[in-house]
């Protein structure tokens, strides 16, 4: 099951700080959460963030600058903090292992994902400044964002690089990549809940604080290659702004008959 770690207090999917009701109790793709963890139909990460391991677990690269560090002062909350607010200059964390191996998950047919985490970005002004920023799966990259834009040919995520926090959500399946899915707009210092499901090979559905957003992405545009869970922060040139991240969820089914 790799480095799964669980908080009592939130962990259930109906109270307001957990994992989305909508999102993983989805009468239409219900994730079978339990039956992953004790039967091993399927792999699962959720990762409440109580530590952080850079060495075997994640992987934090910065462009030139930028720090993912536990918050000392609340519990269970990762910072990624582009400590600059020079453009492009920030941090990026990769639930790799390393910088070269450990991808887990492998869109295919009958293995369906979700994927959710609860994050908000501090210093930043709704519209005006926001980071750049990207959260799903992707392949391994050490630039993930590079020169303001992505650089992956294989993702699937919410992402911005417009410098005002308006998030879009995109698939690329070997270059091949949608326009971005209206999903949502930063605001300064407030949780929200980003997620989304990919349907075997025929569909992502993107989700913001368990409620689908109305525009969908087909097959044309789901990776046929293996990704890790991806997080970017890096400045818009104008502030430092800095991810939260409460807790991050990831399952896929292994077992097309579970």
């Amino acid at each position: 099951m790799g480095h799964t770690v669980m908080n009592a207090d939130y962990n259930g999917a109906t109270t307001p700080r957990g994992p989305s009701n909508g999102l993983w109790h989805n009468p239409a793709l219900p994730c079978p959460w339990n039956r992953i963890q004790d039967e091993m139909i399927g792999i699962g990460i959720n990762d409440d963030f109580t530590e952080i391991d850079t060495t075997d677990v994640y992987v934090a690269t910065q462009a030139a600058t930028g720090t993912a560090v536990l918050d000392d002062a609340v519990g269970g909350v990762l910072l990624l903090d582009c400590n600059s607010a020079t453009a492009t200059q920030g941090i990026q964390l990769q639930r790799a292992g390393s910088a070269t191996t450990g991808e887990l998950f492998l869109p295919a047919a009958g293995k369906h994902i979700w994927c959710e985490a609860r994050v908000k970005v501090a210093d930043m002004t709704a519209g005006t400044t926001g980071p750049e920023f990207f959260f799903g799966l992707a392949t391994i990259d050490t630039t993930v964002i590079g020169t303001s834009a992505n650089s992956t040919d294989n993702h699937i995520g919410f992402e911005s690089i417009t410098d005002d926090g308006v998030l879009l959500g995109y698939g690329e399946k070997a270059t091949v990549r949608t326009t971005g899915v209206t999903t949502h707009s930063l605001v300064d210092d407030t949780w929200v809940k980003l997620g989304f499901t990919v349907e075997g090979v025929s569909t992502i559905t993107f989700y913001v604080n368990g409620v689908a957003c109305a525009t969908t992405l087909d097959d044309t545009y789901i990776p046929l290659t293996a990704m890790v869970p991806t997080f970017v922060c890096q400045s818009d040139g104008t502030v430092d702004s800095i991810l939260h991240v409460d807790w991050l969820r990831v399952a896929q089914l292994t077992d097309t008959n579970p």
